[in-house]
């Protein structure tokens, strides 16, 4: 099998794992090192912001795991120098994947507890913070989760959203290189799902993958149809993203239900196309699509799976955002504090240049990969 089509083989066989680095997230060393980890540890998909410098970070995280595959294989993980897809998110209109937080630190009384910053889970909101003579929002690390607005005593963090310009963004993405695209929308943004899908449509056919992205709401189902409608025929497969509860995987175990509870009622829709949860998952997620019998079992097919417009009858993967990054902070953070402490001029240290945290960050993210990946191996051996 080539490497163009392993990830492809994970959507056919239901246990397709992405990564989501953030729509908002532009911290390059942690979409690098993130790639990077996620990428030995088997990653069917890197999903990041429709930003070159961003793309650019993750396309050298994945040439350089293509350098350490030996010694993947060597400590165990399945890892075989292929390259997961990568996936650039667009929306068509308002989208809370697509906002900052901001506020100015003078107007921060000197006595306040700032639980802004212990909730932040990107650690973005700094005070006085040393390594960059700052005090505020990181907007590189900010991916608009909004914890921090209800919780200021302030009341003065807001947040500043934006939105795609199609015809500026489409071809500086799509020039890229990239595989994938997902588009965010929302029920009753037709019109604006068309006219970003006429931007993009010129590159349709050298995507590997198209994913579409939605929250619940009021006739989503027929939404989701008037927007198939619009795209198809398509020669990618086709991705359904039920967007349970954005953002906020790393908060508990069952912030996982609205995901679930969605990606039932995206495959009782019977729309052509895999369904893959986002939105509140974790390491309760693949435990609790076994349970409910959404999984694909061993005799749901051989090899070959569905075909990429076909219904599924099962969950055919899984996307984890914030507590997939969250669950590496520590490494990365270990990371940032050898680069402050560090007295020679180089600014970042790179993942791959210390060993030991390396592979502690692989371990961790196979940790989470292989709940997907292991669960679909066992059945399949049954």
């Amino acid at each position: 099998m080539t490497d163009l089509f392993v990830p492809l083989q994970s959507l056919k066989q239901g246990d397709w794992f992405k990564l989501i680095c953030g729509a908002s997230f532009q911290h390059l060393p942690a979409v690098r090192n993130l790639t990077l980890a996620y990428t030995l540890a088997g990653a069917d998909c890197i999903d990041v912001a429709a930003d070159p410098a961003v793309i650019a970070a993750a396309q050298a995280g994945l040439q350089v795991a293509k350098t350490l595959a030996k010694d993947a294989q060597q400590r165990g993980f399945d890892y075989k120098g292929n390259s997961p897809f990568l996936m650039v998110s667009l929306n068509d209109g308002e989208d809370p994947h697509f906002r900052k937080a901001e506020f100015n630190p003078t107007e921060c009384p000197r006595d306040c507890p700032r639980p802004c910053e212990r909730i932040c889970p990107a650690q973005a909101i700094v005070f006085d913070n040393i390594k960059e003579d700052f005090s505020g929002v990181v907007s590189e690390k900010c991916y608009g989760c909004g914890r921090c607005i209800p919780i200021c005593p302030y009341g003065i963090i807001y947040t500043a959203s934006y939105v795609t310009t199609p015809g500026a963004i489409a071809p500086l993405v799509m020039s890229t290189g990239v595989d994938a695209v997902e588009i965010h929308t929302q029920v009753g943004r037709l019109a604006e799902f068309q006219r970003l899908w006429q931007a993009i449509s010129p590159w349709a056919d050298q995507l590997k993958v198209l994913a579409i992205s939605c929250p619940d709401g009021e006739g989503m189902t027929d939404y989701l149809r008037a927007v198939y409608d619009l795209i198809a025929p398509l020669k990618s497969a086709l991705v359904w993203q039920t967007d349970g509860r954005s953002m906020s995987g790393d908060i508990g175990d069952g912030t996982t239900i609205a995901a679930v509870k969605l990606g039932q009622k995206v495959l009782a829709a019977k729309l052509p196309g895999y369904v893959q949860l986002a939105g509140g998952t974790n390491s309760y997620t693949v435990a609790k699509l076994k349970t409910m019998g959404l999984l694909k079992r061993g005799e749901q097919g051989g090899q070959e799976g569905i075909s990429p417009l076909s219904p599924p009858s099962f969950i055919s993967g899984v996307a984890y955002g914030s507590y997939a990054r969250v669950l590496l902070s520590p490494i990365l953070e270990k990371l940032e504090n050898k680069e402050v402490s560090n007295t020679n001029m180089k600014a970042t240290v790179c993942l791959e240049e210390d060993e030991v945290l390396l592979w502690q960050a692989v371990e961790l993210a196979h940790s989470l990969v292989s709940q997907i990946k292991s669960s679909q191996r066992r059945e399949s051996e049954h």
